[in-house]
This record gives structure tokens, sequence and C-alpha cells, in this order.
């Protein structure tokens, strides 16, 4: 039997799987222009219990706020032309004048050749709700991307054309404006974060059926689903394919949250539903109206968590902050003085948690803007002055050193046998010392350092020889310290790395 792994999945028509969402905090903005807040009536039905009122029924907040969402119909894709040769005649193959199979193809009757390819286009379904009464609609980005068409339908059926204003992928929202003069029904969102335990109702377009209601409780808050420093909310509602960009109410009728993504082995609701914030939506929205794209800080850094033994191997009494395990060339921290091997412990005096935390924080900051900088270097604090740029729409890629395995001299605190690089086929020297094997049984192997990796630094100090490994992992053991902090390249990846020394 062929064992089925649960994945994310983005609840759409479109049977697209998702990896990664989207991958940074975002702009403060002024509350949206939306409708007055909808409290829940004084004399609707509701039970009396020990921790207030509870509704009995959720009819008169689903009759209130189900006007307001819609279904959205996307098509996207273009015909497919002809092939090159297609000037020759339907379904003739693409072949020279003296092809030895032209005259074959050439003279084969009329309904033995290929049809020419007809026009293909995808069709998909998703879920959105209007937020102001000239109809805006809030979705998902992965709903609308790559749309050359897209309709948005209530639950009266009727279909209105709409265009994309803007779309955030590193959030998944996007913002589209119904091409109409009518006035529409709108929700607006929640000003207070939901609380685990809140009943709240997604309403939505599962499965193309359109204007559907599941009810649930927010089962947890900040969840790290993979798509970057953003949290989400996990419901239990039941949420399914066609749900995506769809709202999550609580019970004054507010919107809580974008459904953007679904826990799942099958592609099927099984209870773990998962939604931007309200928060984090109406901020990216904000921008969205106003530039039709979205801003953010950038510092020009990749960065990782500090584990115990990179803070130990750091002189760091206890294991936070983000470690800069690279400068982005011709990024904004280029000239800053910041350097691989800083742990990033605060910024304009907020204490830093983790790579994640750094991540908002940074993007949250308009760009252009000088922040401060703490940092720890090697036990020692650091401050700097960074002026942020904005984050870029594409990343550049490092390209690795082609390997090579010359002689290889043996590191035994490190458990590494060491190779010095030949030269680069331009006949420039290559970056780092290689790594030529490694004792299976070494702290090195345990945290995934293998043959062909790069060392580039030891504590900090750039290295290009085994010797000047050698001579720094020694000068680590001789201060005292149990580990000493390598930085590692795998391909077009770089780390942190910190190998416990040998005892003995």
């Amino acid at each position: 039997m062929r064992k089925t792994i649960p994945e994310l999945t983005r609840p759409r028509d479109r049977r697209k799987r998702v990896l990664g969402l989207m991958g940074a905090g975002l702009i403060g903005l002024s509350a949206l222009s939306l409708h007055p807040a909808l409290a829940q009536r004084a004399d609707a039905p509701a039970i009396e219990t020990p921790l207030g009122r509870a509704p009995m029924t959720f009819a008169d907040i689903v009759d209130r706020v189900k006007p307001s969402v819609v279904s959205i119909h996307v098509a996207a894709g273009s015909p497919r032309g002809l092939p090159r040769g297609g000037n020759r005649g339907p379904g003739f193959p693409d072949l020279p004048d003296d092809h030895p199979f032209n005259e074959f193809f050439r003279n084969l009757p009329k309904e033995f050749r290929n049809q020419p390819p007809q026009p293909r286009q995808s069709l998909a379904q998703g879920s959105g709700f209007v937020i102001s009464p000239d109809g805006y609609v809030v979705t998902n980005n992965h709903v609308v991307d790559g749309a050359t068409r897209i309709q948005v339908s209530f639950d009266e059926h009727n279909k209105y054309e709409a265009e994309l204003v803007g779309a955030d992928p590193r959030t998944d929202i996007a913002l589209l404006k119904i091409k109409s003069d009518k006035t529409f029904p709108y929700v607006r969102f929640a000003q207070k974060p939901a609380r685990v335990g809140d009943w709240v109702l997604a309403v939505g377009n599962p499965f193309g059926l359109g204007g559907t209601v599941t009810a649930g409780i927010v089962s947890a808050l900040g969840r790290d689903i993979g798509s970057g420093p953003y949290d989400f909310i996990q419901i239990d509602a039941a949420v399914n394919r066609g749900n995506s960009g769809g709202p999550t109410f609580n019970l004054d009728g507010e919107v809580v949250g974008v459904n953007t993504a679904i826990y799942s082995p099958s592609g099927g609701n099984v209870g773990i539903a998962f939604a931007v914030p309200a928060k984090t939506a109406s901020e990216v929205i904000e921008q969205l109206r106003t530039n039709k794209t979205v801003s953010r800080g950038w510092l020009g850094v990749k960065i990782e968590n500090v584990d115990e033994d990179k803070a130990s191997s750091l002189g760091m009494k206890e294991a936070k902050g983000a470690l800069i395990n690279e400068i982005t060339p011709n990024g904004p921290a280029v000239d800053s003085g910041l350097k691989a091997g800083d742990v990033i412990v605060a910024v304009n005096g907020v204490k830093i948690e983790n790579s994640r935390d750094l991540a908002r924080k940074i993007a949250e900051i308009r760009p252009g803007t000088t922040v401060r900088i703490d940092v720890i270097r090697y036990g020692k604090a650091e401050t700097f002055n960074v002026k942020l740029g904005t984050f870029p729409t594409t990343q550049e890629i490092a390209r690795a050193p082609d390997p090579e395995k010359p002689a290889s001299a043996t590191v035994d605190l490190l458990g590494l046998s060491l190779a010095q690089p030949g030269p680069t086929r331009t006949g420039g020297p290559r970056e780092g010392v290689q790594i030529a094997d490694v004792d299976g049984s070494s702290d090195a192997a345990a945290k995934g350092i293998r043959a062909g990796d790069v060392i580039l630094d030891v504590q900090g100090q750039k290295v290009s020889t085994p010797a000047e490994v050698e001579a720094a992992v020694k000068s680590v053991q001789a201060s005292g310290r149990p580990a000493v902090l390598l930085r590692i390249k795998t391909g077009d990846a770089i780390r942190f790395v910190a190998v416990q020394l040998k005892k003995g």
C-alpha cells in the first residue's frame, strides 16, 4: 500500500501543492475605512455559562456576514500555438526539408495526421470577501496568481469582472477590485487578536459549492508553517479546496483571519487549517491599496538561529538572537561593519529572540531608515548603525566552487580530514578549506558536516589552508571553550556549525 505523507496544501480547486508559502514584518498603517462594528444582538438566542453567554446558534452571525463573501473564478494560461513547422499543415512536425522522414509525413492522409493543438486554459476557484462598499475584495495570492481573467460571484450567483490591484506572495494576500459602480455588502477586520479557544466561522467556496459555512475554534496561535517569518492562526473549522482566500469570522462578525493553507494527507479536511491573522492581512492590504505593492525593510544579511552549542562557542550565556552567516553582496550591511559570526541581539533597543523575530522586526521598518543593531561578536558587545534598503524581489544565487581532492591533512580535535583546494578553472585561488573526510563518530558528523563541504571561517577567522584551520582550533582549545564555531559552505548554502572538541 502506498504511504500518503501529510503536507501543506492550498485549499483551492486548482491542484497546486505548496512547499513553502511565502520567507519579515510589515509597515504600520492607519485603520481601514471599513464597516462599523458588527456586535452580536443582545436578544440573540444564547445560554448562560460560568464564563459568560454562549450562542445557541450561529445563524444571526451568518446572516450578517455571508452576503460579503464571494466565490472567485479564475482563468489562467493562453492558447497553445502550433509548432514551428505548423505553417506546413496541421500536425506536420518541424523537420528540415532534407530530413529522411520529411516526405513520409508530407504524404500522410489527413485523417492520420496529428490534430493541431487546441487552446487550453486552466480554470480555478477560490474564495474571498469584500472589505469596502466600492468593491475591494481580499483573497489569496495563490488563487489569482497567473490569472488572465478574474470573476467574483456572490451567494445569489451574480458574477462581476474583477481586476488585480496588487498581491504579496510573502503573505499570500491579494487585493482585487470589482469592476462595478454598485455598492456591496462588506465586513471589517477584527481589531482585537484572536485567542485560543475562541469560536470561529469559516465561510467560503469549498469544491466550488459556494456559500458554505463551517464552525470551530481557534486551535493555536503563532504557528510556523514554513513560510518565512510569518505566524499563522490554526483553526479546526472544516476548510477544503476552494476555501483559499475566504474569511474566518469571530462571534462579532469580524474577520480574524484569511484562510490560506490546510494540513492534510489527502487534500481534504482533517481539522487543521491555517489563516493569515487579521493584523498582518490588514497591514498588507493597506499598502496594496495605496501603492499596489508592499515595501519592507532589508538588512542584507543571511541569518540562522543560535543553539546552545553555538552560544557556548561564542561566549554567550543564552541561546538567543540571530547569527549572521553571510553578508549579502551589494546589500545595505556591506559597509556597516557587521560581519559573519556576529549575533544580532537587539534592533533599536528591542531584543531579538531568533532569526524569524529579526526578519519580522526589520521588515516592519520603512526602507531608508537607519537602525541601531546590537551584536555579540565572539563574546564582546558591539553596536552598528545600518541604513535599511528595500527588500528585493529576487535573491542573488551564490556559486559553489568545483570540488577538488588534493592530499588531505587531519585535524583530530574535530574528526575532520582537510584538503587544500586547487585553483579554479580561471586559475584563481579557491575559497576556504575543503573537507575531504569526516569521522563518523565525531560531533561534526552528528551535526551534518560531510565530505565536500568547505570551511570558510573558524571562530570568525577566515581560513585558506588546513594548517590555518588546525591552528585556529588549537587556539580555541587553549582558551578552554568546549566547542569551536565553523562557518561551513555546502553547495550554495552557508551556515554556522558549533562542533564539540574531542576530549583527551
